[in-house]
């Protein structure tokens, strides 16, 4: 049986001053780590514009946000990759049809340990590290010695298969190959480029936006045989290899409060935002 989703968006009453009360409209948003960040960033300049409305902002991963949304337990998923097909219908199934918003840009950034000489690499060199069947497991493969890694294997750090991040690297680098056992699969965006800077033999992948000073970040060749850095203006220009948009999900045609701030997400104030937070904004903006 067919069972229509209900928008999540409730109303609570706060308490305000003399002991009133009013009503306050609450959000829930929920899904990418990728992006978690910048939507916390965003709930909270909105919450300074707009009291009335409260976003509440959450992770763990896009399949998580995205199975929310389906399941009508959060007005907005959060996402680093598109839906599926198989999620589209499931959502569907439950009586709404998912709008996809293009809320910003991101480049997949490589991150190194700082110590290793690695300064550009080629598509086919990740996937011969990362994927089922590929033949690269150390570093001298790659003409390297990295100091302190005495052992010269090449540790791969990874996202769990929740992640968008995880979905996207896989279509992007591996094609229609699976990752290769034996990577190390973290939780968080941050946590891939927390393990990589305190380990010399490791390689990871994340948003550009989690870049600190204690990791290198390698130019990927292009197409062209140039080499393309992850920036934020090779994100907004497309010609870093796996730059990607980044999604936000809402389960049929948004109306009201949910309409308004997915509006102001997409407006100069929002944009600027997410830009100075180190991704690519989804529509031009002035920013100072």
């Amino acid at each position: 049986m067919m069972t229509r989703i209900i928008p999540f968006v409730v109303v609570i009453a706060v308490a305000c001053g003399g002991g009133a009360n009013a009503a306050r409209t609450l959000i829930q948003n929920k899904g990418s780590d990728t992006l978690v960040n910048v939507a916390q960033a965003w709930a909270e300049a909105y919450g300074v514009l707009r009291p009335d409305v409260a976003i509440a902002v959450s992770g763990g991963g896009s399949g998580t946000g995205i199975s929310a949304m389906i399941n009508g337990t959060v007005d907005i998923a959060n996402a680093s990759r598109q839906m599926r097909e198989s999620e589209l219908e499931a959502a569907r199934t439950n009586g709404n049809d998912p709008v996809e918003f293009v809320v910003g840009y991101d480049a997949l950034a490589i991150f190194l340990h700082p110590d290793n000489p690695v300064t550009e690499m080629s598509i086919d060199q990740l996937a011969g590290i990362y994927g089922d069947g590929g033949t690269i497991e150390t570093w001298s493969q790659l003409g390297v010695s990295v100091p302190g890694c005495a052992s010269d294997e090449i540790i791969r750090v990874s996202r769990q298969n929740n992640s968008g991040t995880y979905a996207y690297f896989r279509a992007s680098v591996l094609g229609d190959n699976d990752f290769k056992l034996g990577s190390r699969d973290m939780h968080g965006s941050k946590d891939v480029v927390d393990l990589v800077e305190n380990t010399p033999c490791a390689i990871g992948y994340s948003g550009l936006a989690y870049a600190t000073e204690h990791t290198s970040m390698p130019c990927l060749v292009s197409a062209d045989g140039g080499c393309v850095a992850p920036t934020v203006a090779t994100a907004i220009a497309r010609t870093y290899p796996i730059a990607r948009p980044l999604f936000m999900y809402t389960a049929g045609q948004p109306t009201g409060a949910i309409r308004e701030y997915l509006d102001w997400v997409l407006s100069a104030d929002g944009q600027c935002i997410i830009l100075e937070l180190g991704y690519a904004p989804a529509t031009s903006a002035e920013c100072a």
